[in-house]
């Protein structure tokens, strides 16, 4: 079969074997994904020495994560109407090109405001070869192996969110910042080689137009929604205009959305989808699942750096269960899903996720190294078995033509999950941990005291700045606060950790009641296969 068989589906894609040389179009689809994820996860080891080199805040940081993310999930839906109308291979080459552009401007920033600009230039790369990874995987793959490629793809999204951090860590040792960034560069122009070499070609024969207007509208909602969050768990005040208008102003431009996607002849985004109880119990399945990983990521970090005093590089390494995890489950989790149903594997990923957040209770300062890496093995074992089925699930309800649209779906719940999880957990963790260190925080001195109290990487950064000013008085009395931060910081993760569970077991109700069991086959498809 040539690429030019795949350019125009016919009636009978479904039963056709597949292209010839899939499996290689996969192991190039795996390193395109490797790229952009590994481009964002391998950023959250460099998160305290970005607070300390750049200067960043609290907010600033979040925002740095934020700002890739939302400019992701409000391009995707464009990024796959266009992959379906001229081609998904063109895009690929075009969002990595823009990825690794991007990365390179990332890399020499001088400040927050220009690391958060050069992010948003990353997303729009990360938003078109993202989702046409699996759009091209679901075309060259016939139904009966799909599930199995979806797996792989899916496990090696598990391989990238814990290998980013490793990365990330072992480039801190040497070098600066900025060379994390530079990383996923020559692996982009490898992806882009491979690509040119063995990716065929595919388009729908009849493509729908970008509808611009609700593409920026999707932006600026999530963009509002977020920023409230962000603010809201600051210190600001919750009742703040500053915080209500974004939030609620969000809130009301997503409801708009959706509301003109209904009625629009080329909507951004698909909503009659939705209608379908599977479809939409996968959404929210893999939308739920990246809120707790994500947001889990951004304070694992600041507990084993903060808290435990780790290297970026150990704790990089300490991360890596959570990639074994999923990356071990997440091929498996398509088989049994085959077997038991994609309802009883989401349903006990999601148990195991609550169960692994429910034990962070356990963990402090001086906890044993193997109780963290049992606890980040159960919570990647759980997300592995989420990711695959869901993400097959959704895939299986969009027609085949339309794969583009139907991955932009997948992905945008999973990054708008990632980004909430990020804004919420990141805004509760900051809030509890303000409120834990109480009035300890005016050991400092009164003109570090607001950012100081926001994160324990800003209160230790303070203490180091006032034993270095000279004044042995003030250097005893911040030196007094280090074990009061650590403990206050344990205790907010505590609290943090009980609302992850929460979402996961919301999770776990969600696609037990709504996501199908056991598929039953029939004996004519019997008597056909």
């Amino acid at each position: 079969m040539t690429a030019t068989d795949r350019t125009t589906p016919s009636a009978t894609a479904e039963e056709e074997p597949g292209y010839s040389r899939r499996w290689w179009v996969l192991a190039t689809m795996t390193v395109c994904l490797l790229v952009v994820i590994m481009g964002n996860t391998i950023l959250n080891v460099a998160l305290p020495t970005l607070q300390r080199d750049l200067g960043a805040t609290q907010g600033e940081l979040q925002w740095v994560i934020d700002a890739y993310i939302l400019v992701f999930a409000g391009l995707l839906f464009s990024w796959g109407v266009v992959g379906d109308r001229i081609g998904r291979r063109k895009v690929l080459l075009i969002g990595l090109a823009i990825f690794a552009l991007g990365s390179v401007l990332a890399a020499f920033s001088s400040s927050p405001v220009q690391l958060i600009a050069w992010r948003a230039v990353m997303g729009i790369g990360g938003a078109a070869v993202q989702p046409t990874t699996l759009a091209v995987i679901t075309n060259v793959f016939p139904p009966g192996e799909r599930g199995r490629a979806i797996g792989v793809w899916a496990g090696t999204a598990g391989i990238a969110v814990a290998g980013g951090p490793l990365a990330g860590g072992a480039v801190l040792q040497h070098f600066w910042w900025g060379a994390v960034f530079l990383i996923g560069v020559p692996v982009a122009l490898l992806g882009i080689v491979a690509i040119l070499a063995v990716v065929p070609e595919s388009k729908d024969p009849s493509p729908g137009r970008i509808d611009v207007p609700g593409v920026l509208l999707s932006i600026v909602a999530l963009a509002g929604l977020v920023y409230g969050i962000i603010r809201g768990g600051s210190g600001r005040g919750w009742a703040t205009p500053g915080v209500l208008v974004p939030l609620i102003g969000g809130l009301l431009l997503l409801i708009l959305f959706v509301w003109i996607q209904r009625r629009s002849s080329h909507p951004a985004l698909d909503v009659s989808l939705f209608r379908n109880p599977a479809f939409s119990a996968a959404a929210a399945a893999l939308g739920l699942n990246f809120f707790a990983l994500q947001g889990a990521t951004f304070y694992l970090v600041y507990y084993l750096q903060g808290a435990r005093g780790y290297s970026p590089l150990q704790s990089g390494a300490a991360l890596i269960p959570v990639a074994i995890g999923m990356a071990f489950m997440a091929p498996r989790s398509a088989r049994l899903a085959e077997r038991f149903g994609a309802k009883a594997v989401c349903g006990s990923g999601f148990v195991l996720i609550a169960l692994s957040f429910t034990g962070f209770q356990l963990l402090d300062q001086t906890s044993p190294l193997w109780l963290l890496l049992l606890i980040l093995s159960v919570q990647g074992v759980g997300m592995g078995a989420v990711m695959a089925p869901a993400t097959e699930s959704i895939m299986s309800v969009v027609p085949r033509e339309k794969a583009g649209a139907g991955a932009a779906v997948n992905n945008s719940v999973r990054q708008v999950g990632g980004a909430l999880g990020v804004a919420i957990l990141g805004s509760v963790l900051a809030a509890a941990y303000s409120a834990h260190l109480g009035t300890a925080v005016n050991a400092l001195p009164a003109g570090v005291r607001a950012e100081a109290g926001q994160s324990i990487v800003g209160t230790l950064e303070a203490v180091s700045q006032a034993q270095a000013a000279g004044d042995p008085e003030a250097a005893r009395a911040a030196a007094g606060l280090v074990e009061p931060a650590r403990e206050a910081f344990v205790a907010a993760m505590h609290l943090t950790a009980v609302g992850t569970a929460a979402a996961a077991l919301i999770a776990a109700v969600i696609v037990l009641v709504w996501l199908p069991g056991r598929r039953r086959v029939t004996p004519s498809i019997v008597a056909r296969g």
